[in-house]
């Protein structure tokens, strides 16, 4: 099954997290806008249904699912449908790519990151956000994956494999902050992200377009 095919056919129960977990949510958006800018020309890799695209007001984002692209644009995001290995921009046109939640469903990850590069102005930012592998979530996650409709092909990545990727990519780590210390479900107010990474189920990683060129593409990755 392709992997994008879950999230062409079950667009509703993908939403539903997000209303049932409304706490979480907000806690994810905090520790997420601490990194991407409020403004320039941002595209979100795997924008989904536009949930960070549009409160984050990133102007840009593509997906390979069209249901899901559907309703970003109807929340306000411009979208294409493409995926993150294949950005259809031009070099050096963007000042920042964020990806959230979905170095997990990607082919190749690391040509993911090579693309961003590529498309990324020289002060450019990349900007990662994840379920830890090595969190409570993560673990859990990984557990129960053969019976989830949408991590069943997913691949769970730790902290370091997520920088190595990044910085094997050609880009130089600035920041990272996590958020999610509890479960989603038992959140009742939102978060606020912390520095780090180890205490928080979700994590992210803002990096710097460096200026020498990338090490060979598969660094960082098993």
């Amino acid at each position: 099954m392709p992997m994008n095919a879950p999230f062409d056919q079950e667009v509703d129960a993908y939403e539903a997290w997000f209303y049932e977990n409304p706490a979480a949510y907000a806690s994810e958006l905090l520790a997420v806008r601490r990194v991407v800018p409020p403004s320039g020309r941002v595209l979100e890799v795997g924008v989904g249904t536009g949930r960070f695209s549009a409160p984050l007001k990133i102007p840009l984002g593509v997906d390979p699912s069209l249901p899901m692209l559907a309703m970003a644009r109807r929340r306000g995001t411009g979208v294409a449908a493409a995926a993150g290995e294949a950005l259809p921009v031009r070099d050096g046109s963007l000042d920042a790519v964020l990806l959230v939640t979905t170095l997990c469903f990607l082919n190749d990850p690391a040509a993911a990151v090579v693309q961003a590069r590529r498309a990324l102005k020289p002060a450019g930012l990349l900007a990662c956000a994840f379920i830890d592998a090595d969190s409570p979530l993560g673990r859990r996650y990984r557990e129960l994956k053969s019976r989830s409709r949408f991590y069943r092909e997913a691949r769970f990545f730790k902290v370091e494999e997520v920088r190595g990727l990044m910085e094997g990519g050609g880009f130089t780590v600035r920041e990272i902050h996590q958020t999610l210390t509890a479960p989603p479900a038992s959140l009742r107010e939102p978060e606020p992200p912390r520095p780090g990474f180890g205490e928080g189920s979700f994590v992210v990683i803002a990096a710097a377009r460096a200026h020498e060129p990338p090490r060979r593409r598969n660094a960082g990755a098993r």
